[in-house]
C-alpha cells in the first residue's frame, strides 16, 4: 500500500513540476524585448518595431536604450507621444561615404526612449526605429542589445545566441536577407508615380479629344447658323423687293 502511495505521489510531483515548466516557457518567451523588421533584404530601408510588455520583476520600465551596430549609418527614430527621444552620436574612426554620396563623420550610437511615465509591469509597448541595412550584410545577423532601465532595477537584453541556444537575456536580433531589385524601397513609390502620370497623361488625352470633338460640332452648328440666317436675309429681301414690285 505504502509502495503504491508513494509512485502515486511521485507521480503527481513530476507532473506537477511539468505543468509548470510548461506555463513558465510561454512566460518567459513573453518576458523577451523583441524586434520585428518591416524589410530585412540589405541595402534596404527597414523599420524596427521593438516591443516589451515586462517590467523589471515587476517594477515599471522608465526607458529603454537601443545599441545601433556600428555598421548601420543611417538611423531615424520614430517619435512616440508620452516618451522623449534621444539619439546618441558616436564619432567614426575615419569618414566614411553615406548613402546619398555626402561624407558621414559620426553615425548613431544609441537611441534612447525615455517614458514621462513609467510603463508598468504588464502592459505592452512598442517603439520604432528606422534603419538602412548594410549593403554587403546579407547572411548576417544584426543584433540591437536593449537596455531596459525600470524604477527599481533593470534587464540588459545583450546576450548573444550560441549554437542555436536560447540565452537567459538574448539581444533582440534580425537576419539580413539578399538584396532585392527594390534595394532602397523606392520601387513602389516609382511605380505608383509612373502609374499616376500615365494615368494624367490618359486623363489629358481624353480632355483634349472630347474638347476637339465639342470644338468641330460648335463649328458645324456655327456654319449652319450662319447659312440659316444668310438664307432667311435673302428671302426677307425677295419678299420685299417684290412688294415694291
Amino acid at each position: 500500500m505504502r509502495s503504491i502511495t508513494r509512485t502515486t505521489a511521485a507521480a503527481a510531483t513530476a507532473l506537477g513540476a511539468g505543468t509548470l515548466l510548461a506555463l513558465a516557457a510561454p512566460v518567459a518567451a513573453q518576458a523577451h524585448v523583441s524586434v520585428t523588421p518591416s524589410s530585412t533584404a540589405a541595402g534596404s530601408y527597414a523599420v524596427l518595431e521593438f516591443a516589451s510588455g515586462h517590467g523589471c520583476d515587476g517594477s515599471p520600465t522608465t526607458s529603454y536604450t537601443v545599441e545601433i551596430p556600428e555598421s548601420i549609418l543611417s538611423v531615424t527614430p520614430t517619435l512616440k507621444p508620452g516618451w522623449e527621444v534621444e539619439k546618441v552620436m558616436v564619432e567614426l574612426d575615419e569618414p566614411v561615404e553615406g548613402a546619398h554620396g555626402d561624407v558621414v563623420a559620426e553615425r548613431v550610437g544609441q537611441v534612447v526612449y525615455t517614458a514621462a511615465t513609467p510603463q508598468p509591469d504588464g502592459y505592452r509597448e512598442t517603439f520604432q526605429v528606422q534603419v538602412l541595412l548594410p549593403e554587403d550584410a546579407a547572411g548576417e545577423r544584426l543584433e540591437f542589445p536593449v537596455l531596459q532601465s525600470c524604477a527599481e532595477g533593470e534587464n540588459d537584453w545583450s546576450e548573444s545566441a550560441a549554437d542555436g541556444a536560447e540565452p537567459e537575456m538574448p539581444a533582440p536580433a534580425i537576419e539580413v536577407a539578399g538584396a532585392t531589385d527594390d534595394a532602397h524601397g523606392h520601387g513602389d513609390a516609382d511605380a505608383e508615380e509612373a502609374s499616376d502620370e500615365h494615368a494624367d497623361a490618359h486623363e489629358a488625352e481624353e480632355t483634349a479629344a472630347t474638347q476637339g470633338s465639342v470644338d468641330v460640332v460648335g463649328r458645324v452648328l456655327g456654319i449652319a447658323g450662319l447659312a440659316v440666317g444668310a438664307a432667311g436675309l435673302t428671302v426677307a429681301i425677295l419678299a420685299r423687293r417684290g412688294k415694291k414690285a
